[in-house]
C-alpha cells in the first residue's frame, strides 16, 4: 500500500468492492504478516490504550515530569461539568480528552503515538468523543482507526510526520486529517467524504511550526492538541455535509511536504525559534535547566 497515492487506492477501493477501513487492515497483514485476527485484537488494543489516557487527567491534575506543565485537562473537565463552556457536548469532551491524552504523554505516562506523542492526543479525542456520544460501537472506532491509519501512512510515506522534518504541520496537521477521516467514517460518511475531510483539516494546519518551549514536548504542544481536535471535527462536519476540498487529499500532502522543506531549521522542534525563544520561553529554559539558552549550536 505504500507506495499508493490516495486517490489510487480508493479506486482499488472501489473496483474491489471493499470499505478504507478494510483496504488498509488487508494491506496491515500483508505488510506485518499478522492475520487479520491478530491486526483487530492490535488495533483493539490500541483504542483501550487510547481511552486509558483519555482520561487519565480527567479525575485528578496531571503534572509533567520537568514541573512546567499539568493540571489543565481537570481544570477543562471542571469548566465543562459546570456548564459554563462555549462549546458544544462532542466538542468540549474531545478537547479535555485531547488535553488528557498530551498530559499523559508529557507525565511519561503510556498513550498511543498517532501518528506521534507530540499529537496523541487529537485521533483519541476525535473518536471516543464522537464514539461516546454517537453511540458507536468499539467495533466501529476500532474500523475507524485503520481509516486513520491509512492516511496516516500516506502523509508519511509521500511527506513526513516528524515535526523535526517539517514542522508541527507534519504532527499535529497530520493528527487532525487523521482524526477527521475516522470521525467521517464512524458517522457513515462514504469513503471519499473521510478522504475530502482529512484534505480540509489538513489545508488548515500547514504552515503550522514545530517550536518547543525548552525543547520538550509540553508548550505549546499540549494546547496545540486541543485546538487540533477542534479543526478535525470542523473537518468532518464539512466533508459530511457534502462540502469538497478543491485541492486534492494527495496535493495537499505534497504542498504540506514542501511547506516543511522551506520552514527554516529553528521551526522544526529545535527549541531555537517561536515561542521557544520569547522573553518566558528562555526564562522557562534557563530556570529549568541552570542555564542561559545557547542561541546557536
Amino acid at each position: 500500500m505504500a507506495e499508493f497515492w490516495m486517490e489510487e487506492i480508493l479506486k482499488d477501493c472501489e473496483e474491489k468492492g471493499i470499505p478504507l477501513w478494510e483496504y488498509i487492515l488487508r494491506s496491515e497483514c500483508a505488510s506485518s504478516g499478522q492475520s487479520r485476527e491478530e491486526a483487530l485484537l492490535r488495533m483493539s488494543q490500541l483504542l483501550s490504550v487510547m481511552r486509558e489516557a483519555a482520561a487519565g487527567g480527567l479525575s485528578h491534575p496531571v503534572h509533567s515530569t520537568s514541573g512546567l506543565t499539568g493540571g489543565g485537562a481537570y481544570q477543562y473537565h471542571q469548566y465543562v461539568q459546570s456548564g459554563q463552556s462555549l462549546l458544544g457536548p462532542v466538542l468540549s469532551d474531545a478537547v479535555q480528552m485531547a488535553l488528557s491524552c498530551s498530559e499523559v504523554n508529557a507525565a511519561m505516562g503510556r498513550i498511543a503515538a498517532c501518528p506521534t506523542a507530540g499529537s496523541c492526543g487529537i485521533v483519541p479525542a476525535a473518536v471516543l468523543s464522537v464514539g461516546r456520544h454517537k453511540g458507536c460501537s468499539d467495533e466501529k472506532k476500532t474500523e475507524s482507526l485503520f481509516v486513520a491509519t491509512g492516511i496516516g501512512m500516506v502523509i508519511g510515506e509521500h511527506a513526513t510526520l516528524a515535526g523535526a522534518d517539517g514542522g508541527c504541520q507534519a504532527e499535529c496537521g497530520a493528527a487532525s486529517a487523521m482524526a477527521a477521516a475516522a470521525v467521517v467514517y464512524l458517522l457513515g460518511g462514504t469513503d471519499r467524504q473521510a478522504v475530502h475531510g482529512a484534505a480540509i483539516a489538513l489545508k488548515n494546519l500547514l504552515g503550522l511550526v514545530c517550536d518547543p518551549v525548552c525543547g520538550l514536548v509540553e508548550i505549546p504542544c499540549i494546547k496545540r492538541n486541543g485546538t487540533s481536535v477542534s479543526i478535525a471535527l470542523t473537518a468532518a462536519d464539512m466533508a459530511l455535509a457534502g462540502i469538497e476540498s478543491y485541492i486534492p487529499f494527495d496535493e495537499v500532502v505534497t504542498s504540506m511536504y514542501a511547506i516543511g522543506k522551506a520552514l527554516p531549521s529553528r521551526l522544526r522542534e529545535t527549541g531555537r525559534g517561536g515561542l521557544a525563544v520569547t522573553k518566558t520561553g528562555l526564562r522557562m529554559y534557563e530556570t529549568l535547566y541552570g542555564r542561559p539558552m545557547a542561541m546557536q549550536g
